[in-house]
């Protein structure tokens, strides 16, 4: 079968996935060598740094063939470690290419929207290490070039909780180091012994190349459902699904805006891409086995969220718990192991990307004027700050998924994927959909309605430098929820590839026909689309 050939794109002037790592990377080191006392110039370069790295990825999302977007584009190759099979190997699909992309566009937000106040150039050099990492996670086709990146991307997002965080970071900072390392050295011996076993069953050397690996199918089923446990523990972990999401409030709360924002809008997405690209494409018989266990961890994510979050008092640890319950929602769609629920998933961890790392930014606005995130001592913010007002109900709009915003058309595939699947999963998860407007329209009425008393009656309103940045995260929310089409057509052949792997290596596993009567193509027939571009 040809799921996940590799391919390279033709007219490439240059390596251009090498050099999403390499650039920021290189200006981290840039940032380093500067002085101190110049706060400006350090800003100006990691800014520029991240700003070229994010023209890159739009600049690969417009090259990126969606009439192949099951291949591997954009290839590259290079022997690293040859006598242990490890390679340099790069690509993406119609799976990461949005993710790419999404952390294209968030970085240089996050670097615009808030100065750290303290330290600027090891705080700058720590988040083009993180951007560099967090690429290479999303490019990575090596086993071990994959988890490398997966653990760099700890190092700095522990110590920009630790030393640019609030309250108790400390313990928030370490908390999430543990938990996350924890489940990543499962997911090394389970490395290990993919590689291992994949070359004794085939007769062939070691390696860690993941297509050669997973198109093979040659581990004992046994063996292959322990090592999925491994991978998966890390990818939950990460996530992370409802009992392991305990170290993400507080790594949330006490994080500075800007690794609140990077944390939600990217780093969460290491373990729901890992699950797709790692999980299912690696071990389909083994996430068809356990696909029960996190179909109900989904559900279970998505009310648990929804219900802490209503009782929260403060409003950073609001948006927080909302996340485990988006993410609950990305978890079903990706274990519903339909093309609906998959596209759906992979659509919402753009939308929560955009939509919560824009909450995020906003809450930080309303820190920085006022000092406190306690609900109970704000109130009546929308007659100070009616621009600011305004914003906040649109990016809460989305994350509550209203039509014509991009929450509701990856809420509603999940749901018809999941209903497609198991439809008592769906009923419940669709009672999430309806807790979440309750926790965030409370929170807004509370918030922004009300008498404006104190220092709340006095609050600046948005700032045109905070409405730039702000301004391209709710163009994504308008755009996505409108006209989601070019964003589901470069998906869905990958999408597609990935369940027609899991039918061949699941014996009796068919993916059930839509209740629409019909498979839903939301981007038409790609033979038809060639016209039209």
């Amino acid at each position: 079968m040809g799921t996940f050939l590799m391919a390279s794109s033709t007219g490439v002037p240059f390596a251009v996935l090498p050099a999403l790592i390499v650039v920021p990377a290189l200006g981290a080191l840039l940032v380093i060598c500067l002085p101190r006392r110049r706060p400006e110039l350090l800003k100006l370069v990691a800014v520029t740094t991240s700003v070229i790295v994010g023209a890159m990825s739009v600049w690969l999302m417009k090259g990126f063939d969606a009439t192949h977007g099951a291949e591997m584009q954009f290839t590259s190759q290079a022997d690293w470690i040859s006598d242990l099979g490890i390679q340099w190997l790069l690509g993406i699909d119609g799976i990461s290419l949005f993710l790419v992309v999404l952390t294209g566009v968030l970085f240089p937000i996050a670097l615009l929207a808030v100065d750290p106040g303290h330290d600027d150039r090891a705080y700058y050099a720590w988040l083009l290490v993180l951007e560099a990492g967090v690429m290479g996670v999303f490019c990575a086709l090596d086993l071990v070039v994959f988890f490398l990146f997966f653990e760099v991307v700890l190092v700095p997002m522990y110590f920009l909780i630790g030393r640019w965080g609030h309250g108790n970071r400390a313990y928030a900072a370490t908390k999430f180091f543990l938990y996350t390392m924890a489940g990543s050295a499962l997911m090394l011996v389970g490395i290990l012994a993919v590689a291992f076993l994949h070359a004794d069953a085939t007769g062939t050397s070691v390696t860690f190349d993941l297509v050669a690996i997973a198109e093979a199918q040659a581990i004992d089923t046994n063996a292959a459902r322990w090592i999925f446990a491994a991978f998966a523990l890390a990818f939950a972990v990460k996530v992370p699904i409802f009992p392991l999401h305990t170290w993400l409030p507080d790594a949330h709360t006490e994080a500075p805006t800007a690794g609140s924002v990077i944390l939600a809008g990217v780093l969460l997405k290491l373990g729901t891409y890992g699950f797709l690209r790692f999980g299912l494409y690696l071990f389909p018989e083994a996430s068809h086995f356990f696909a029960p266990v996190f179909l109900t961890l989904g559900v279970v994510g998505i009310v648990y969220g929804a219900v802490v979050a209503t009782m929260q008092r403060d409003l950073k640890r609001l948006v927080a718990y909302s996340s485990v319950a988006h993410l609950g929602f990305i978890v079903l769609g990706t274990f519903s192991l339909n093309t609906e629920g998959i596209e759906g998933g992979l659509l919402q961890m753009v939308n929560h990307g955009v939509s919560t790392g824009a909450l995020f930014l906003l809450v930080g606005m309303i820190y920085e004027r006022r000092h406190t995130r306690q609900i109970d001592e704000l109130g009546g913010l929308q007659k100070s700050a009616p621009v600011m007002a305004a914003v906040f109900t649109v990016v809460m709009l989305s994350s509550i998924g209203l039509p014509g915003l991009n929450g509701f058309v990856g809420e509603f595939l999940v749901l018809v994927g999941a209903f497609n699947a198991h439809r008592w999963f769906a009923v419940v998860a669709a009672g999430g959909v309806i807790l979440a407007a309750l926790y965030l329209l409370w929170a807004y009425q509370r918030v922004f309605h009300g008498p404006a008393e104190g220092d709340n009656a006095e609050m600046p309103d948005l700032k045109l430098r905070e409405g730039l940045v702000l301004a391209p995260l709710l163009a994504l929310i308008v755009f996505m929820g409108v006209y989601p089409k070019p964003v589901i057509e470069r998906m869905e052949p990958a999408v597609d590839a990935l369940v027609a792997h899991i039918e061949e290596h699941v014996d009796g596993f068919h993916e059930p026909t839509s209740r629409f009567g019909a498979d839903i193509d939301l981007a038409d027939d790609h033979a038809d689309e060639g016209d039209d571009h």
